[in-house]
């Protein structure tokens, strides 16, 4: 795992990675998105880790955009290919089999918004900022920007954000429901560690499906969903994990789930 933008670190059932390009403020380009694909697939596939945690380094900002001075050198058909690339690795963290949170310790502008919102919790620090702010630069949002944020918020919060390039405190950010919690900054990651940690304790494979419940039923109609819902509901009791859980349930002890 020689990554030269992040940094790694695991402590019961719980990575931590971080964005470790804290001089230009955890910017994105090219080979930190190949990073992040490459380490996100890595840690689906590590048997020890149940979820994974990620911030930024330093103590200014989580993301706080895309590399602004890496897209200068773009023609169109790069442009196009970069913003696939961010979809792409956004994708593979917003489906990962294993739930992530984001802990936003600072800017979490443009790219960096996108890269929370692909996250399932997002917890943010009292000092951190949020924004879409590529219609300054003549840009839009690339990364599911536009599409993201219109899921998590109403429609119009989403132009708002989008068109204003306003940048929002994390109060305003929790307000409208960009974020689910927000800290002082020195409890940040105990507090992403400590939920970690409740959900590490739950069983694994009825977290994945859970998950796999919630996003895919955000493309279905009501009836199709509840269809979804059942099905998953069934595949769970073909897990071993089922079994231990009723049976710790029953007898009044604590489950040790497998992940099975």
């Amino acid at each position: 795992m020689a990554w030269n933008n992040l940094l790694l670190e695991k402590e019961e059932g719980i990575a931590i990675l971080s964005i470790n390009r804290p001089k230009v403020l955890n910017a994105l380009n090219e080979e930190t998105l190949k990073e992040l694909g490459d380490a996100f697939e890595q840690l689906e596939n590590d048997t020890e880790v149940k979820v994974i945690i990620l911030t930024g380094a330093g103590e200014k900002a989580f993301v706080a955009g895309a590399d602004i001075a890496y897209m200068q050198k773009l023609n169109p058909l790069q442009a196009k290919e970069f913003s696939r690339l961010g979809q792409s690795v956004f994708s593979k963290i917003e489906n990962l089999k294993k739930p992530v949170i984001a802990a936003i310790n600072g800017f979490a502008l443009g790219g960096g918004n996108e890269l929370a919102m692909s996250c399932d919790i997002r917890i943010a620090s009292e000092k951190a900022k949020f924004g879409q702010p590529e219609v300054n630069l003549g840009l839009i949002a690339g990364f599911g920007g536009t599409q993201r944020l219109t899921r998590l918020v109403n429609p119009g919060i989403a132009k708002e954000i989008l068109l204003t390039a306003d940048m929002y405190d994390a109060q305003t950010a929790q307000r409208i429901g960009l974020v689910n919690h927000v800290v002082a900054p020195e409890e940040l990651i105990n507090f992403a560690k400590n939920m970690a940690k409740r959900i590490a304790a739950r069983g694994p494979v009825a977290c994945r499906l859970t998950k796999e419940a919630v996003n895919d039923a955000l493309e279905m109609d009501l009836e199709k969903a509840f269809i979804l819902e059942a099905d998953l509901f069934g595949l769970v009791f073909t897990s071993s994990d089922r079994d231990e859980g009723i049976d710790a349930f029953l007898n009044k002890r604590k489950p040790e789930f497998k992940g099975e």
